[in-house]
């Protein structure tokens, strides 16, 4: 057996690989955790060598298109699993040009695999879409993207305000896997409904609906993401072939003798319920466990507090914190409550602050909007908009920017899903 290996090394810096001239805009990522600088390679170079030294990662040589065709045909469950170029070039990509984020993936997927799967199968979705998370946060749940996209599942504010996930200076529920993986099922599964295709559903969460919609019409009112293709924003044409292409990698890794035998896990916890200003550090201290174990428990809690907003909380606490807390909670939870004052005047100060139960919004005037209207969709009173925004009078113009104190137990009344309203919303740059 020849004790040859095949080392790759680029002259440019490294990039999806067009197979012609034609595809080369077609495989540039704007969405995704794959840096964009990294995508215009042009040549390689390949070299043999008689032997590896020990820190040199082995990767194996080409496997043939027919091969990975029937691989992608053996994980196909409900959602297709198309090869061609395209979708070549990103397994290219994870298995060969950036192992190391194909590694990370496999060390964090036991974190919230569990819970997608969990959910998905409570809303009667296809498992596979579990993988969508990787495409959209890298399963960072505290990622925040270039366009302000947050969490796991990359939520813009409006969007993820629709569905439920109450943003403020304290706590961001887009952060919160358990909430934001709700929203996501809610949110695909309207969107499933609206194309009844899973790919134009997945372009739709990457760009909106309102874009699909759009393309669909300029290609003569096709109907399958490949026939559009080429009428789709750059980073959506991307997003469908590297949702296969994860897939493919995560499923296929040994293969390509990418191997992560290290595993991040829950830590072991338990919850605590309660209705009052609790600071994380003295809340930590005064248990014995480490804040940033606490931290890591609740990534939707931003301020290091758990704000006094009317509302019961439950948020996850390391087991040996519930047990201390067990013996003396009354003291506990009193001593946590200090420093309240002075974190609330921070939360005022930066005009972020949930108070008496409301939350504030940020509401962009849209064509035919008035303020009698805006009122009534957030359950307010004119004369409130008016007081929040310095109006003088109730005309307002389109883009105008309204900051709004809406009650946070109300969701926003909006009686249909406006499609529309929001095409442009999830369309997302990731930010590492």
């Amino acid at each position: 057996m020849k004790k040859f290996a095949t080392v790759i090394f680029y002259l440019l810096p490294f990039s999806i690989f067009a197979q012609n001239a034609e595809e080369k805009d077609s495989i540039v990522v704007v969405q995704s955790p794959i840096p964009v600088d990294s995508m215009l390679v042009k040549d390689t170079v390949k070299t043999e060598l008689v032997s590896l030294s020990s820190d040199i990662d082995f990767v194996p040589a080409d496997e043939s298109p027919e091969l990975i065709a029937d691989r992608l045909g053996c994980l196909q469950k409900t959602i297709e699993l198309s090869y061609n170029s395209k979708v070549h070039a990103f397994i290219d990509y994870f298995t060969v040009r950036d192992r190391e984020y194909t590694k990370m993936v496999l060390r964090r997927r036991d974190l919230y695999f569990p819970l997608f799967e969990k959910k998905l199968k409570e809303y009667g979705l296809p498992d596979e879409l579990k993988y969508l998370s990787i495409i959209e946060s890298g399963l960072n749940p505290r990622v925040m993207s270039a366009a302000r996209a947050v969490g796991l599942w990359q939520f813009m504010s409006g969007t993820g305000n629709y569905f439920g996930l109450r943003n403020n200076w304290f706590t961001d529920d887009r952060m919160d896997p358990e909430k934001a993986t709700d929203a996501a099922c809610k949110y695909l599964s309207q969107l499933y409904s609206i194309f009844h295709n899973w790919h134009l559903a997945l372009a739709a969460y990457n760009s909106g609906p309102g874009t699909v919609r759009w393309a669909m019409r300029r290609s003569g009112y096709k109907k399958t993401f490949w026939e559009i293709y080429s009428f789709l924003p750059r980073e959506t044409r991307s997003y469908v072939p590297q949702y296969i292409a994860i897939i493919y990698a995560v499923n296929y890794a040994t293969e390509h003798n990418i191997h992560e035998y290290q595993r991040e896990e829950t830590l072991t916890h338990d919850t605590l319920s309660f209705n009052q200003f609790l600071h994380l550090d003295k809340f930590a201290k005064l248990t014995g466990t480490c804040v940033e174990d606490i931290q890591s428990l609740n990534p939707h809690i931003k301020g290091n507090a758990v704000p006094e907003d009317g509302k019961a909380h439950t948020i996850k606490v390391p087991k040996s914190a519930k047990e201390v807390l067990t013996q003396n909670r009354k003291i506990i939870l009193d001593s946590s409550a200090t420093g309240k004052k002075e974190l609330e005047a921070l939360a005022k100060a930066t005009g972020d602050y949930t108070y008496n139960g409301r939350d504030r919004n940020i509401y962009y005037v849209r064509n035919g909007d008035v303020l009698g209207t805006i009122a009534q969709r957030f359950r307010v009173s004119v004369k409130n908009l008016r007081e929040w925004n310095n109006l003088s009078s109730n005309l307002i113009r389109v883009g105008q920017r309204l900051i709004i104190w809406a009650n946070a137990s109300v969701k926003v009344n909006q009686p249909t899903f406006n499609t529309s309203s929001i095409k442009s919303e999830d369309s997302k740059t990731y930010m590492k």
